[in-house]
């Protein structure tokens, strides 16, 4: 199972996350596009540092929402959703370019990609968004104990599809992340090991009820914003190697 983390979120004198850290023990960046966080500048050197480590390169476009973080919900038309998730696309895509580098993936952030897992409309907008897309680009999306609707879509659509799962969030009992303003949506470092040794060994997360949901599992969503996380990360890939 490989690991994939959000990247490349820093912007100007701000500084978020410890990249250089992380980048060496994860297989998949998802690299920020410039609309909830990122600049050029930091797009570029993130691109340069996933080249140096050989980590496949994904877009993690978002609403435009930079004071956000993409953390709140827009009302956007289809039309919007495709034209801001191709802006973002081909912007990430013609800098990695540079580099020889070719994103294979998209991965929505935040609102966006929660929005897609709610609203039929908002999905439909994005899997048309990489229809079009001059060439194809897989999609990543949350496992749910129920993918069949997404697979056909994908179908529909021609598109393959990543399904991940979390390695830090507490499931609800419908298989879908639980909102980050609930006090235990976040997992602490033994309950991380145990989420992802269960999914490994079993295939299952357990939800906030107790009851198991199996999920079909392509990779691992972590994140590594402190020296402690970094040291989980490390401790995960060796459980997702095995």
């Amino acid at each position: 199972m490989k690991l994939n983390c959000d990247l490349g979120e820093s912007y100007g004198i701000w500084q978020l996350g410890q990249d250089n850290k992380l980048m060496p023990h994860i297989d998949m960046a998802n690299i920020a596009c410039g609309f909830h966080a990122g600049d050029p500048s930091v797009i570029n050197s993130t691109l340069l540092l996933a080249k140096n480590n050989q980590t496949e390169v994904g877009a993690h476009p978002s609403y435009p929402d930079k004071v956000g973080f993409g953390r709140r919900s827009m009302k956007c038309s289809t039309s919007e959703i495709i034209d801001f998730m191709h802006y973002q696309i081909a912007a990430l895509d013609g800098m990695a370019k540079n580099h020889g580098i070719t994103i294979s993936y998209v991965k929505p952030h935040g609102a966006l990609y929660n929005d897609m897992m709610s609203s039929s409309n908002v999905a439909d907008a994005i899997f048309e968004s990489i229809h079009q897309y001059h060439r194809p680009l897989k999609l990543m999306l949350l496992a749910t104990p129920d993918q069949s609707s997404y697979q056909d879509k994908a179908k529909q659509y021609r598109i393959d599809l990543i399904f991940e799962a979390f390695a830090d969030r507490r499931y609800t009992s419908t298989g879908h992340l639980m909102s980050r303003e609930h006090p235990k949506a976040l997992l602490n470092k033994q309950e991380m090991l145990e989420q992802v040794e269960n999914l490994i060994s079993k295939k299952v997360v357990i939800s906030q009820s107790g009851e198991p949901l199996v999920l079909k599992v392509d990779s691992l969503c972590v994140h590594g914003d402190n020296a402690e996380a970094i040291n989980v990360i490390k401790q995960l890939k060796l459980l997702c190697s095995k």
